[in-house]
């Protein structure tokens, strides 16, 4: 059935066009970045900023996240879904401007197609980017540039990434994240199609120092990437978004891209605080770019926010009111890293204690050894229940949940989002600075 629901919305969307005005509102941004902390709930941002404070300064220093604060936004799905969002039907919110079922890409309740920020932009001259931690073909990025029933059909959204661009508005020039057991299948290549369609194709992180072409497939990983704390690249994220906007750039109209730091919704699915923080700061280091890219090319906007949060993440538990980063700040791997490696190479205490950054106790010790002989799962676990002790730090969930979000904006038209929003008025605002 949605074989072809996207060529149905690029018609919609061209009828669309003709029948009313399509010029950018005045001193509107020439390059619009969206940035998505999947998530990212207000606990992480100011777990950050305990996380990144000098105790030896009287002062809790401010992080990037907190100098570019304008408001906050609402995460509720459509009415048939509840009040709790999935990853798809809040990427689809925030693509698309339409609230939609848990699970829907880009398609609205009734799984029609609905176009994307992204598609627009594209359909008038813009060039346009994925960069994620994720596989590219994952909730969020699918929601910008696809329309499938289930964010599950992910062989399907990654067909449909090279059958639509046919239609101009589907073309996503430069795409970055992990995935390619996805787009390289016993049934089809997909990466060997775009390259017979003109497209530079990347398997390496090295290779982004020497792109050649303005359109880019790079995929780094079989699905998702390594957690920031294990890859060979701990800055992947600011590596691929500076590369790809060094391609996307060279276009008069401008750019649209995405930017999702992807794994801090994973981190926090996991209860896992260790590699959250380091997602997170892996996210802010990308956005300290972005701020000095703006600060060269005024005539771009970001807009930054969550698709909700994950975990039920508390900043102390226990009724202690305490919270200590301090123990996670010197990890060499993540805790899941670690277990694997003890398992494999036999239990070794003083090289835990090594990895971690800090002394295991008796108790701890004891602990992990007999987590340790029921394997790898159960020695993670209790890894980080480690951490989560010695951090003091609290989890209510797996799942997701309802909180609001933050929302974050600099650059020219950041006005527009400051305020208690709901997350499709961010689709909503950036279609009317594109001149939807």
């Amino acid at each position: 059935m949605l074989t072809t629901l996207s060529a149905c919305a690029s018609n919609s969307s061209q009828q669309a066009q003709s029948s009313e005005a399509s010029s950018p509102q005045a001193n509107a941004p020439k390059n619009i970045i969206m940035v998505v902390g999947d998530g990212m709930g207000p606990a992480y941002t100011a777990a950050y900023r305990y996380f990144k404070d000098n105790p030896q300064t009287p002062e809790i220093e401010a992080t990037v996240f907190d100098d570019i604060l304008v408001g906050r936004s609402s995460t509720y799905p459509a009415q048939v879904s509840g009040y709790v969002t999935d990853s798809a039907a809040s990427g689809t919110a925030l693509a698309t401007g339409h609230k939609s079922y848990n699970g829907a890409i880009g398609v609205d309740v009734n799984k029609a197609p609905v176009q994307s920020v992204l598609q627009y932009a594209k359909s008038i001259g813009k060039t346009t980017g994925l960069v994620v931690t994720s596989q590219i073909n994952h909730a969020t990025p699918a929601s910008y540039a696809a329309h499938v029933e289930s964010r599950r059909q992910y062989d399907l959204i990654a067909d449909q990434y090279f059958d639509n661009r046919i239609g101009q508005e589907h073309t996503v020039d430069v795409m970055l994240g992990g995935g390619w057991s996805y787009f390289i299948r016993d049934d089809r290549d997909i990466t060997k199609e775009f390259q017979q369609d003109g497209y530079q194709y990347l398997n390496d992180y090295a290779q982004l120092a020497s792109i050649n072409n303005d359109k880019v497939l790079g995929l780094f990983a079989d699905k998702g990437l390594p957690w920031a704390l294990d890859d060979k690249q701990p800055q992947r994220l600011k590596s691929m978004a500076t590369a790809a906007i060094d391609r996307l750039d060279n276009n008069d109209n401008g750019f649209f891209m995405l930017i999702e730091g992807s794994q801090v919704d994973w981190g926090g699915h996991s209860n896992d605080i260790a590699v959250a923080m380091s997602e997170m700061d892996d996210l802010a280091v990308t956005v300290q770019w972005l701020k000095d890219y703006v600060a060269k090319h005024p005539d771009t906007l970001v807009v930054m926010t969550a698709d909700h949060s994950t975990g039920g993440f508390t900043i102390a538990a226990n009724g202690e009111y305490a919270w200590r980063p301090e123990f996670i700040k010197n990890l060499s791997a993540s805790p899941q890293s670690i277990a694997g490696k003890q398992v494999k190479n036999g239990f070794d205490a003083a090289v835990i204690s090594g990895q971690l950054g800090f002394e295991l106790n008796k108790e701890e010790v004891t602990t992990l050894t007999a987590a340790h002989r029921e394997g790898k799962k159960a020695l993670y676990v209790a890894l980080k229940k480690v951490i989560d002790v010695r951090t003091n730090t609290g989890w209510t969930t797996s799942g997701h949940t309802g909180v609001d979000v933050p929302v974050f904006a600099f650059g020219p038209g950041s006005e527009l989002f400051a305020g208690q929003l709901d997350n499709t008025d961010i689709a909503k605002r950036i279609f009317k600075l594109l001149g939807k």
